[in-house]
């Protein structure tokens, strides 16, 4: 599925970046080869890694995908969530197109951390879901911040972005930093039944753009 975003055109400097990027190389993966960079802001400690291929230039609406960290999926292959399921797809999408970005932020779990996300499993284990698990923890359904992530883009010299997501507040976000999104690019990828009760919260209490039915 793919939506039409709005036409606005991007401004920035990058004076007005409060991201720094500070390394750079070539990373050959299963997929094809890309290029990582490292990034850090400059107001915290938080740091970013960028995964992209091919020219990028601000007038190319070009495929880019915020993906927030999540160990257990991306690293360990859970079967809990699609997260892993849809970095790689992402990745396979930007290889097919020869040109794209992934900004890989470092937010696990929505941003409560992997040892409250590993809390919040347990209570998932007695029955609880995703936002009701959080809940019980006194932690904030969603906590993360976007607005960095769309600095990493733009230094890479985008403004025009296709974005693979199914988070309408990420889409809200990345449009309010300044990125002309120009199309929602849908990325939905086959997961195991013990995932449904997850995707069902995420389409059901978080809004998520999924077109499955369970």
């Amino acid at each position: 599925m793919k939506e039409e975003g709005n036409t606005a055109t991007c401004h920035w400097s990058e004076r007005e970046l409060s991201v720094e990027r500070v390394a750079e190389a070539r990373l050959p993966t299963e997929v094809g080869e890309f290029r990582i960079a490292g990034y850090r802001s400059r107001m915290s400690d938080e740091e970013f890694v960028v995964l992209y291929k091919g020219e990028l230039r601000p007038e190319i609406p070009t495929l880019v995908r915020i993906h927030s960290q999540c160990l257990t999926g991306d690293v360990f292959g859970s079967t809990k969530c699609d997260c892993g399921r849809q970095l790689h797809q992402a990745m396979e999408m930007i290889e097919r197109e020869r040109r794209g970005a992934i900004v890989y932020q470092h937010q696990e779990g929505r941003g409560i951390g992997i040892l409250n996300k590993i809390r919040a499993y347990a209570l998932q284990d007695e029955g609880a879901d995703t936002v009701e698990a959080n809940e019980r923890l006194g932690l904030g359904v969603d906590l993360r911040e976007y607005r960095q992530c769309a600095e990493v883009l733009f230094d890479l010299g985008l403004c025009q972005v296709k974005v693979m997501s199914n988070n309408p507040l990420k889409l809200k976000a990345l449009e309010e930093a300044g990125l002309q999104i120009v199309e929602r690019v849908a990325i939905e990828v086959e997961t195991p039944k013990c995932a449904e009760q997850y995707l069902r919260t995420k389409k059901e209490k978080m809004g998520h753009l999924l077109e499955f039915n369970v």
